[in-house]
């Protein structure tokens, strides 16, 4: 099993960044892909960026070109680095470690952490 605790949601105005931190414990060895999703109100969650253990990565359209997922593997953590933030980032945002690309069996999720975009 493995635990993961995400780290550096909060408050911040529009056009500001953040730095989110999602550190991984346990079995370690089973993770091969990582990602960040989120959950706004009222709406189902959806993927925003996925990282490869190798280093692969893909992005949401809407958020190409602002966010930067990355990975340190000797720490056991992934990151995700938003600049330029809208409004519509607004949400809770999960990290998720699985062993295979194609499903998530074997998937574990964080207990997520708040984003809040203010205009």
């Amino acid at each position: 099993q493995v635990q993961l605790v995400e780290s550096g949601g909060g408050l911040v105005q529009a056009g500001g960044s953040l730095r989110l931190s999602c550190a991984a414990s346990g079995s370690i060895f089973s993770i091969n892909v990582m990602g960040w999703y989120r959950q706004a109100p009222g709406k189902q969650r959806e993927v925003v960026a996925g990282i490869s253990s190798g280093g692969d990565t893909n992005y949401a359209d809407s958020v190409k070109g602002r966010f930067t997922i990355s990975r340190d593997n000797a720490k056991n953590t992934m990151y995700l680095q938003m600049n330029s933030l809208k409004p519509e980032d607004t949400a809770v945002y999960y990290c998720n470690a699985r062993p295979f690309a194609s499903t998530f069996i074997g998937s574990s999720w964080g207990q997520g952490t708040q984003v809040t975009v203010s205009s």
